[in-house]
């Protein structure tokens, strides 16, 4: 059952849970106030829920609370990382943050990151990104999950890509898997006893459903585009990989340790007004926009968005009349609060 939690209280609330896992008060800080933005907008499937495996994963030692992102190499505008197994969310911030500082200096800045952890949701970065003024790109690694088109054995992970377009008028920003729908949204729709919107998978007999626990049960999430979702992946991977000196999804298969442990990750930035001004640049953005906006939209009194516009509004409800949450899994966060 879905209940609604201030977002104050369930920020609070989790940042008990991560100080009971003796993170220090700022990474406990920054991991609550990311976890609590991503639910208030509207993904909960990679912030309340993911909480308690977060908090497994490091009782298990999968995630170091203590470790912090070494530089490996530096040349011109581009880093790498090993990120010792930290905190995936504040790991992915200091990188994000380092791939602006080096735009900064040089128009465009790359930070490459390996050893790293689950970053939860992956379109946090570049909405950081976005909101610092830069264009923001960043994709990562992880286990097999999803089947190569043409398989039905899971074969290669979902590997979200992302990217924001820093827009005064509000960030364009574009946060997705390359699976139709990732594990975590089949969650949310099975606890909520719904049907997904579109068919995400198949069931264990072959058949294409919306049914999210068949798919969960078979592990035969379908992939974005068909052959060209998988396609997407497995370059993505490689490319993560190789641009890291990192692990590919197959070695973390290997290792067995959950989701993403050891993953690779990327984070590029991009100053918006290396080749054109301030006024030209919101300018073009804002009417390509538009144009979007103006499109029929075939749900009457709707109006087509761009990606990203629906999420601003969506916290700003959140913010103003609380933040959605399904009940068994917030009753689960404040007993791990309690510990």
């Amino acid at each position: 059952m879905s209940i609604v939690v201030p977002f104050d209280t369930m920020k609070d609330t989790i940042y008990k849970v991560m100080k009971n896992l003796a993170l220090s008060d700022e990474k406990a800080e920054t991991c609550a106030r990311i976890h609590t933005e991503s639910s208030a907008d509207g993904v909960q499937s990679h912030g309340l829920n993911r909480v308690p495996r977060f908090a497994e994963y490091v009782r298990l030692g999968y995630v170091d609370p203590d470790a912090d992102p070494e530089l490996m190499a530096a040349k011109g505008a581009v880093e790498n990382y090993d990120g010792h197994l930290g905190v995936g969310i504040t790991n992915a911030l200091f990188c994000a943050d380092r791939a602006v500082e080096l735009a900064k200096t040089h128009g465009i800045g790359c930070v490459t990151l390996r050893n790293t952890t689950h970053w939860m949701r992956g379109g946090t970065y570049v909405w950081h990104m976005a909101n610092a003024g830069y264009m923001g790109v960043s994709w990562i690694n992880a286990e097999s999950c999803m089947p190569m088109w043409g398989s039905d054995e899971i074969g290669v992970g979902n590997n979200p890509f992302c990217v924001g377009i820093p827009r005064e008028k509000g960030p364009i920003v574009l946060d997705m898997a390359m699976s139709q729908y990732a594990y975590g949204k089949l969650e949310v729709y099975r606890l909520a006893g719904q049907q997904l919107p579109y068919p995400g998978g198949f069931d264990k007999d072959g058949n294409l459903t919306s049914n999210p626990g068949a798919i969960e049960e078979s592990m035969r999430i379908l992939p974005t585009g068909y052959w060209k979702g998988s396609s997407m992946a497995l370059v993505l991977d490689l490319a993560a990989a190789m641009m890291s000196n990192g692990k590919t999804g197959v070695v973390l298969d290997e290792e067995n340790r959950g989701s993403c442990t050891g993953c690779s990750q990327v984070f590029i930035a991009f100053d918006p007004y290396l080749f054109g001004t301030k006024d030209e640049i919101q300018a073009m953005l804002d009417k390509r926009v538009e144009a979007v906006r103006k499109t029929h939209s075939i749900d009457e009194g709707q109006v087509v968005s761009a990606p990203g516009e629906r999420t601003a509004i969506t916290r700003a409800k959140s913010l103003r009349d609380g933040v959605q949450a399904d009940e068994t899994i917030w009753e689960e966060v404040l007993k791990l609060a309690r510990v």
